[in-house]
């Protein structure tokens, strides 16, 4: 090409113009070059990052070096959290996502040209790297001003981080990101947009703000769903963890749901009291606390946080098959008020082995970045989308390689539910699902109660098909047909469904999902026995559970089934489930279309006609 470091790199002709008229172009050789870069040089320790917009100056955020990475802040709340309607389509491809040209009157190639002179007068960095990690290979790269160079390093450390002096052969990119941060204000009123324009040869996203969530991370799992739903197969928003128990079973679990379900926790080893007990819930009625002694509990070994590939050429017909898609995961930590709360992890924020990016977390210079310090929002209240990039090789005991999953479950945001005020939390602490009602979750897929990590939190919404709708360019229903395809060819793979942060009155956070994972352990392959499976009162919720021991102590009755809570009662709970079901199908209305299976429309027909857990069975048998 004639620009140094980018003789490997096979560009377009529109794209080596851009970079042949910039001012310079740097092709950084490791991530530590990109750390030093966002503060300006390796002898820096602070940097704005600011933008002269139309004679008007907007500094959009603040960077401090600390001893373990660098300290991202945003000076707009907004900014802080992904917006869940940013992704706009510029193509003529089948989607269900918003057109450019219907949602703001004329063709998105004008502003694609600008775009492209506006990045021709920048001081420009190009970051090459690979989408679905080694094992996708899908190449990509990043074309962004230098001055964002905090951006490029939050790709790199989510994605694979390619050196291209390293690399053997021609890099192609097929997947592009092309960071134009000024155009949110003068074009989109300030909000958060991607645009995402999907040619025959090649990927395209112009992300025009700051926040790496919408395009580093989730822009990039939406080219992965595209490839997928192209090619026949689903690449999960979920996490994965083999779970070890003191007497050596294993068994590998897989957690999926919403953002703000639980998918960073279930790597997580499971909270205690200083007194080392495990605090279960506190009714908020009594004030009553009930606790649970667990002296051994399970060995964690990572496999994924947020992304798993289901490919193909991994499956066996017998269990689903998978492999991290990421090279990095985008933790959120605002459960972590206080030190001590998780040691395992906080020694390696405090203490990393290369410098972290932490986003929405304070920080000064030359100190120690504490991820309890979480950056105090305009309202006075600490901002609740605290974040770090984490490398996986900085992880340890992490699995690298594919792995079957035994347990496919989903967990689902649940507010307080009494008599007085009944609401969907009505969930029990561990439910037993058929495969049908284990793909019906995964349509309505409830973003859920309190939601930390985007804009819009008020009341049960959806985070559409899969939980990864918002990330999705295609059609839902073509993934609708490819997700029941996936549970139908691996039947072996179980599936439960979990709350978290309230179970009726009683305040839970993410112990269900922790003791599921205790449970489910211990018992390993074993069958449920029939008469330890109790039909839930409200059908689309499986199976309850009559009794639960953990170690030798059983879990109360009010935690496995809300009902029996003197606070809920049968009232409260079927009032609850009013308010799902209402949800649930007015969800699985945009499913019931034509191209849907024929299996999916017997499916949805069963859930709108409120048939039974059996109706449910007799379509798809459970196997254990």
């Amino acid at each position: 090409m004639g620009i140094k470091g980018l003789e490997k790199i096979k560009f377009s002709d529109e794209v080596i113009s851009v970079l042949s008229k910039s001012a310079s172009v740097t092709v950084p050789k490791s991530r530590g070059e990109i750390v030093d870069m966002t503060l300006g040089g390796p002898d820096a320790n602070s940097f704005d990052v600011c933008y002269d917009v139309e004679g008007k100056n907007y500094h959009e955020i603040s960077i401090v070096r600390c001893k373990n990475g660098v300290a991202v802040n945003y000076t707009e709340d907004y900014m802080r959290r992904r917006d869940p309607d940013c992704l706009i389509i510029a193509d003529d491809e089948p989607t269900d996502k918003p057109r450019f040209k219907d949602q703001y009157g004329y063709e998105f190639s004008k502003l694609r040209t600008d775009t492209f002179a506006w990045l021709e007068k920048q001081d420009l960095i190009v970051v090459p790297f690979m989408a679905g990690g080694e094992y996708g290979g899908y190449h990509g790269a990043l074309v962004a001003p230098k001055n964002a160079a905090f951006f490029a390093a939050g790709l790199a450390g989510l994605q694979l981080f390619v050196n291209i002096d390293e690399f053997e052969g021609t890099f192609e990119p097929i997947v592009m990101i092309y960071l134009a941060p000024p155009f949110r204000h003068t074009h989109f009123e300030g909000k958060q947009i991607v645009v995402h324009n999907r040619t025959p040869n090649m990927y395209e996203m112009f992300s025009y703000n700051l926040y790496p969530g919408p395009s580093a991370k989730k822009g990039v799992y939406g080219f992965l769903l595209d490839i997928g739903e192209r090619e026949g197969w689903v690449t999960t928003h979920s996490s994965a963890v083999k779970v070890i128990t003191p007497y050596e079973n294993e068994i590998v679990i897989m957690h999926e749901g919403a953002s703000g379900g639980g998918k960073s926790e279930m790597g997580e080893n499971i909270h205690r009291e200083p007194d080392g007990k495990i605090l279960i819930g506190q009714n908020l009625t009594t004030q009553e606390n009930f606790y649970l002694n667990l002296e051994e509990p399970c060995e964690l070994k990572p496999i994924s946080d947020d992304m798993a590939l289901c490919h193909p050429k991994l499956q066996n017909g017998r269990k689903l098959v998978i492999r991290d898609a990421e090279d990095g995961w985008f933790i959120r930590l605002d459960h972590i008020k206080e030190y001590g709360t998780e040691p395992y992890h906080e020694k390696i924020y405090v203490h990393p082995s290369e410098p972290l990016v932490f986003i929405n977390i304070q920080g000064v210079p030359n100190s120690t970045c504490l991820v309890w310090e979480h950056t105090i929002d305009s309202d006075g209240k600490p901002c609740p989308n605290p974040r770090v990039i984490l490398p996986r090789r900085m992880v340890p005991g992490i699995i690298n390689d594919a792995v079957e999953v035994d347990v496919r479950s989903f967990g689902i945001r649940t507010p307080p539910c009494t008599s007085e005020r009944p609401s969907y939390g009505i969930l029990g602490l561990l439910h037993i699902l058929p495969p049908a009602l284990g793909w019906l979750w995964r349509l309505v897929a409830p973003r859920g109660h309190n939601n930390p990590s985007i804009i819009e939190t008020e009341g049960i919404t959806s985070e559409g098909i899969g939980s990864y709708g918002p990330f999705l360019t295609g059609k839902w229903v073509n993934h609708a047909n490819l997700l029941l395809e996936q549970i139908t060819n691996s039947l072996s793979t179980r599936f439960v469904l979990v709350p978290n942060q309230h179970i009726g009155c009683y305040k839970v956070g993410f112990k269900p999902q922790w003791l599921m994972r205790e449970y489910l352990a211990r018992r390993g392959s074993a069958k449920f026995r029939q008469e330890n499976l109790v039909p839930a009162r409200l059908p689309m919720l499986g199976y309850c559970l009559e009794n639960m021991k953990i170690d030798g102590q059983f879990i109360r009755t009010a935690f496995l089934r809300p009902e029996t809570q003197a606070e809920v009662g049968t009232s409260g709970y079927d009032a609850g489930a009013k308010q799902l079901m209402e949800f649930v199908k007015r969800e699985l209305d945009k499913y019931d279309v034509p191209e849907l299976s024929e299996l999916g429309r017997e499916i949805i027909k069963v859930c709108k006609n409120d048939g039974s857990l059996q109706d449910y069975l007799d379509l798809i048998p459970m196997r254990y």
